[in-house]
C-alpha cells in the first residue's frame, strides 16, 4: 500500500488502492461536459509499428471523459500520414493529426523561421510545442494532458488519475505531474532519474547551499515523468526546451509562473515501462548520454537565471560530490530491489554513474562556452504577438490536410 507522506512543497496524491478506477472515470465524464479535456500525443511514425501504441489507442477508445485528442506525427511521408489516419480512425473522440512533415505545416514552420521563432531542433519538444499551439488555436479545451506513445504498461486508469486533479473544480491545482515505480520484467529501471537526477540534486545542494528551486525539483517523486496535465490557461506562457530537457524545462517554467500550492503530483500506476534508450557511452549525441547532458544543462540554465554563478571549479566539485552520492544510492537501490524480488546489476549501474559524472562536467563546459545559447522555444504568447494570424493559419492547415486526405 502507498504511504501518506507529504513533502511540504508539492502536494502528493497517492493511490491507496481503496477506490475503484471506474468511479473516477464516471466522475470525469460528468466534469468533462463543462471542463473539456484534451489529450496531446507526440508520436514518431515508427511508434505506430511498435508494441505499445495499438494498446494505448484501444484503451483511449473507451475513455469517454476525453473530449479531444491531438496527435503530433513526426517522420511521416504522405503514405505514412495516410496510414496514421487509418490507424487512429478507431478513436471515437474528436481527434486531429498534425502532419509535421507535410507541406502545409512545413510552410507554417518556414513562416516562423523567417521571424526567428521556429524551433531550432527537431524532436519531442518541437512536436509538443506545435500540438500546444494547435490546441490553443482550437479554443475547445479547458484541461490539457500529455503522455508518450511508447508506454507498454498503459491503462486508461493512468490517464484518469492524471487529469482528475486539474479537472475537478473542487481542487485548486493548475498543474499535475504523474509519478510511478519504474520496474518491469523483474528489473528496476529508470536509470536517468535514479542515477543522475536524484544524486545530482543532492550534489548541487551540497555544493551551492540551500536553493528553493533545487528543493522544489527534489520534491517530485519522478521529475522525468513524461505525463502531466494542466489547465489550458497555463499553456500560452510556457517556454519549453527543444532537447531532452523537456520534462525538467516544463517543471522549471511551472516553478517560474505558478505558486507551488497550485501544483501537485499524482501516483498514476503501480508499475510503468516504456521504450528503453541505450546508454550510448561512445556517442554523446545519442541515447542516455545525450539525455543526461541536456538535463544537466537545463538545470544549470535555470539556476543561472536565478543568480547562481558557475565556474569550471564549481563543476569539478559538483562532479566529485555527485559521484559519492550516486555510489551511496546504488547501495540503497540494490537493497530495495532485493527486498522486492527485483534485480539490479551493480556493475552496469556504476558504469552509468561514471558516464553521467563525466557528462555533468561536459554539460558544464558547454554551458560556459555558449553563454548566448537560447534552447527554449518561444512561448505562444510571443508568437501571437509577432504574428496574430499564425494560430488561426495553423488550425486551418491541419483542417486542410484532414479535408484533402479524409
Amino acid at each position: 500500500m502507498a504511504d501518506f507522506h507529504q513533502n511540504g512543497r508539492v502536494a502528493t496524491l497517492h493511490n491507496l488502492r481503496s477506490g475503484k478506477p471506474e468511479t473516477i472515470e464516471r466522475e470525469l465524464e460528468v466534469l468533462a461536459a463543462n471542463r473539456r479535456i484534451t489529450l496531446i500525443l507526440p508520436s514518431l511514425y515508427s511508434e505506430l509499428e511498435g508494441p505499445a501504441l495499438a494498446n494505448i489507442v484501444e484503451q483511449l477508445a473507451g475513455a469517454r471523459f476525453i473530449n479531444n485528442i491531438v496527435i503530433g506525427l513526426d517522420r511521416a511521408s504522405e503514405s505514412k500520414y495516410r496510414h496514421a489516419r487509418e490507424f487512429f480512425s478507431v478513436l471515437p473522440q474528436n481527434h486531429s493529426i498534425l502532419w509535421n512533415d507535410g507541406p502545409r505545416l512545413k510552410a507554417i514552420d518556414a513562416r516562423l523561421e523567417s521571424a526567428g521563432l521556429s524551433p531550432v531542433e527537431p524532436g519531442k519538444g518541437r512536436n509538443v510545442w506545435y500540438c500546444i499551439g494547435y490546441t490553443l488555436a482550437c479554443h475547445n479545451s479547458d484541461v490539457v494532458a500529455l503522455h508518450d506513445c511508447d508506454i507498454v504498461t498503459y491503462s486508461r486508469e493512468m490517464l484518469a488519475r492524471l487529469v482528475y486533479p486539474v479537472a475537478n473544480p473542487d481542487f485548486s491545482y493548475l498543474f499535475c505531474k504523474g509519478y510511478y515505480a519504474r520496474h518491469a520484467d523483474g528489473r528496476m529501471n529508470g536509470r536517468v532519474n535514479r542515477l543522475l537526477v536524484t544524486p545530482l540534486l543532492l550534489a548541487l545542494s551540497k555544493t551551492l547551499g540551500h536553493n528553493d528551486y533545487l528543493a522544489y525539483l527534489g520534491a517530485f517523486r519522478y521529475p522525468l515523468a513524461g505525463e502531466f496535465a494542466m489547465r489550458v490557461s497555463v499553456l500560452p506562457d510556457i517556454r519549453i526546451p527543444s532537447d531532452w530537457g523537456l520534462e525538467i524545462g516544463f517543471l522549471s517554467e511551472v516553478w517560474r509562473n505558478l505558486s507551488t500550492n497550485r501544483l501537485c503530483q499524482v501516483e498514476i500506476a503501480d508499475a510503468y515501462d516504456h521504450k528503453h534508450q541505450p546508454l550510448s557511452q561512445d556517442d554523446p549525441q545519442k541515447g542516455l548520454s545525450r539525455m543526461s547532458i541536456d538535463i544537466c544543462k537545463a538545470i544549470y540554465r535555470k539556476l543561472a537565471t536565478d543568480g547562481t554563478i558557475f565556474s569550471q571549479e564549481t563543476f569539478r566539485t559538483i562532479k566529485a560530490t555527485y559521484f559519492r552520492e550516486a555510489l551511496d544510492l546504488i547501495e540503497a537501490y540494490h537493497n530495495d530491489a532485493r527486498m522486492n524480488g527485483l534485480h539490479v546489476d551493480r556493475h552496469v549501474e556504476e558504469r552509468a554513474v561514471e558516464l553521467f559524472a563525466s557528462n555533468i562536467v561536459e554539460a558544464g563546459h558547454t554551458f560556459l562556452d555558449n553563454p548566448m545559447e537560447t534552447p527554449f522555444i518561444p512561448n505562444w504568447s510571443r508568437v501571437q504577438a509577432a504574428d496574430p494570424d499564425l494560430l488561426r493559419n495553423l488550425r486551418e492547415a491541419v483542417e486542410a490536410d484532414d479535408a484533402e486526405f479524409g
